[in-house]
């Protein structure tokens, strides 16, 4: 599956409609699912927040794969954001002793077997892959 989506957190209910028509699709675990909702859920809001330079529509691929999916988010026109540089996440901290920000990226690095991060001509691309649990 590829499709885009207009920069907007207004999208988020059809990008829901589109993954979850792509697992019934392919037949994938509703537990794989429900990662992947978070995963590309908090990539598109981080794109659409923080990368307000760009008016260009951020395209989703959805790709089956042995033994789970690739997921794979491009951001067009935008400054370079690896995010798997991120700053790091205290989790052992109390909520009070807690920096704001970061917590949702640092679950996405959490949850992916693998993440991948390309920029070139101010394009911005997100690869990650999901297991699925019986592999984890």
């Amino acid at each position: 599956m590829k499709q885009r989506f207009a920069r907007n957190l207004n999208e988020l209910s059809a990008i829901v409609a589109s993954t979850e028509a792509f697992f019934a699709r392919e037949g994938l675990p509703s537990s794989l699912r429900n990662r992947a909702d978070l995963c590309i859920e908090e990539l598109f809001v981080n794109m659409v927040t923080y990368n307000t330079e760009s008016n260009e529509d951020i395209q989703l691929e959805l790709e089956a794969c042995d033994p789970g999916l690739r997921i794979r988010l491009v951001d067009r026109d935008v400054d370079r954001f690896d995010p798997r540089m991120g700053p790091a996440v205290d989790t052992e901290a109390s909520i009070e002793e807690r920096e704001p920000g970061g917590l949702g990226l640092y679950l996405v690095m959490k949850m992916a077997s693998e993440i991948r991060y390309a920029y070139r001509d101010r394009v911005s691309t997100i690869t990650l892959d999901l297991e699925a649990d019986d592999h984890v």
